[in-house]
C-alpha cells in the first residue's frame, strides 16, 4: 500500500480498541503516509470535536502517524471531502512504478459472473481482483496463479494457467492495466475455481515467473510489547515452540504452527501454502481469549 486513511469517529472516545489495532497494522506492514480523518463531526457539538481532535493528537504522539494531518470531515453530509482528496494527493503521493519487470498482482476477490441456469456455450470464465504490484497486463497475455488449487486427496497444490481475455479497470474496459489502484481480470479458468472468493490470496502474473509456493515460512520476527485490540492492552509473550499462529501474507491468510526457534528467527510450517517474495512482511496474530490479536510481524528470510 502506498498509504492509508485512518478513520476515528469524533462523538467517540479515541482511542477505541480497534483504532489501535488499525494503526500498529499499518505500522507492521510499513505504511509510512498515513491521513487522519476525524469524521462525524456533523453530530457533536465544537466543544466535543476539539476534545476529540486533542484525544487524537495525545494517540498519535510518538507514533507512525504523528506527523499525519488531521481532516474534519462529514461524510453524510460530504464536508470537507474536497479537503481530504487534496491531502491524498499531497501526503499520499504516487510512486513510480517500473512496468518493465513482470507482473505479478494479489488476489483479493475472486468472482463467477454466471447467473443460474447460464448454457454451457455462454459461460464466461473465472474473474480476478486484485492491485497489480509491478508490470502491466495485457488483453491476450497468459497468466498464471500460484499456489492455485489443491489435487484432491494429495493435499498439496497445483498452479492454474490460463489467459487474459479482459481488463476492468476504473469501471471500464480497458486493452491493458498497470500498477495501482484495482482491476478485474477476465480469464477463461473455470469459474467454480473461482467462485465465492475461492482464489482469493493467490499471487497472479507472467508464467513461470512468480515468486516459489512456500509450505513453511523462515521469519525475522518482531513482537509487540502489547496486544493493542483488547481494552486492557495486555502484555505480549514471545512466540513459543509448537504455537499456531495466524499469518498474513500478502492477500493470503494461513494457520501455521511454530517448529523451530533460535533467537528472532522463527521457522513455522503452514497448514496452506502461500506464494511470497523474500523480504515480504508477515503480520502475525494469536488467539487472545476468543479473537485473533495482531501481535507482531515477520520479513520472509
Amino acid at each position: 500500500m502506498d498509504g492509508a486513511i485512518l478513520v476515528i469517529a469524533a462523538d467517540e472516545p479515541c482511542p477505541q480498541a480497534q483504532t489501535r489495532e488499525h494503526l500498529a497494522a499499518a505500522d507492521v506492514i510499513g505504511i509510512r503516509n498515513i491521513i487522519i480523518v476525524q469524521n462525524k463531526i456533523d453530530i457533536v457539538d465544537e466543544k466535543r470535536a476539539h476534545q476529540n481532535y486533542v484525544e487524537i493528537k495525545n494517540f498519535v504522539k510518538g507514533t507512525v502517524a504523528e506527523e499525519a494531518p488531521i481532516i474534519p470531515i462529514s461524510a453524510q453530509r460530504s464536508i470537507n471531502i474536497d479537503i481530504l482528496l487534496q491531502a491524498m494527493e499531497e501526503f499520499i503521493p504516487t510512486p513510480k512504478r517500473d512496468e518493465s519487470k513482470p507482473p505479478f498482482m494479489y488476489v483479493v476477490r475472486s468472482f463467477d459472473v454466471n447467473k443460474p441456469g447460464t448454457t454451457i456455450d455462454k459461460l464466461e470464465g473465472g474473474i480476478l481482483g486484485g492491485t497489480i504490484l509491478q508490470g502491466e497486463f495485457k488483453v491476450g497475455d497468459e497468466v498464471e496463479i500460484r499456489p492455485g488449487i489443491t489435487i484432491e486427496g494429495k493435499g498439496s497444490y497445483t498452479p492454474l494457467f490460463s489467459e487474459i481475455v479482459s481488463l476492468q479497470a476504473g469501471g471500464k474496459k480497458v486493452e491493458e492495466a498497470h500498477c495501482g489502484g484495482l482491476v478485474g481480470v477476465g480469464t477463461l479458468l473455470d469459474p467454480s475455481y473461482s467462485k465465492a472468493d475461492g482464489l482469493t490470496g493467490n499471487i497472479a502474473g507472467k508464467a513461470g515467473m512468480l515468486p516459489p509456493t512456500l509450505s513453511e515460512l523462515t521469519l525475522e520476527t518482531q513482537i509487540l510489547d502489547r496486544a493493542v485490540g483488547t481494552k486492557e492492552l495486555a502484555k505480549i509473550d514471545e512466540v513459543t515452540m509448537n504455537e499456531t499462529l495466524l499469518l498474513h501474507v500478502g492477500a493470503a491468510i494461513t494457520i501455521g504452527k511454530v517448529t523451530s526457534i533460535r533467537k528472532d528467527i522463527v521457522l513455522i510450517k503452514l497448514t496452506r501454502p502461500v506464494c511470497a517474495q523474500a523480504a515480504s512482511r508477515v503480520a502475525l496474530s494469536r488467539k487472545i481469549g476468543a479473537r485473533w490479536r495482531l501481535i507482531g510481524f515477520g520479513m520472509i528470510k
